[in-house]
């Protein structure tokens, strides 16, 4: 496995655990995450500190799981296809996913996440 592929899915696994710590090391502290949407969780969120903020209260406002199984990579990005389930106030999808990753040095400095059906995940968050 390319090792920018390990990388990546270490935080996928540290994310699945609550471990924000493990998340926090593997980004650039000016990395940026651009989400797609347009719900309070779109946009962009620049900075290895704001993005660990963005993930808490993503994980806080709902019970996400979001199992990887597509990863393809070279020696500039890492592409992961993803399917997920968001559980909140009696709501559920289920959401088939994409993030693309720009590795640099071992690190994350830069993500493109979305899905499929960016509008069932504005209504989701509605």
């Amino acid at each position: 496995m390319h090792p920018d592929a390990q990388t990546v899915l270490t935080g996928f696994q540290a994310f699945a655990e609550g471990d924000m710590d493990t998340m926090r090391g593997l980004f650039h502290d000016d990395a940026v995450w651009h989400s797609a949407g347009r719900n309070q969780w779109s946009g962009d969120h620049k900075g290895a500190d704001a993005i660990i903020e963005f993930f808490a209260g993503i994980a806080g406002a709902a019970k996400i799981t979001n199992e990887p199984h597509g990863v393809l990579a070279d020696d500039d990005h890492v592409v992961v296809l993803t399917k997920g389930t968001l559980e909140r106030e009696g709501k559920t999808l289920e959401s088939d996913g994409f993030y693309i990753f720009h590795v640099t040095d071992g690190k994350v400095a830069e993500v493109w996440a979305g899905s499929y059906d960016p509008y069932a995940g504005d209504e989701f968050w509605a």
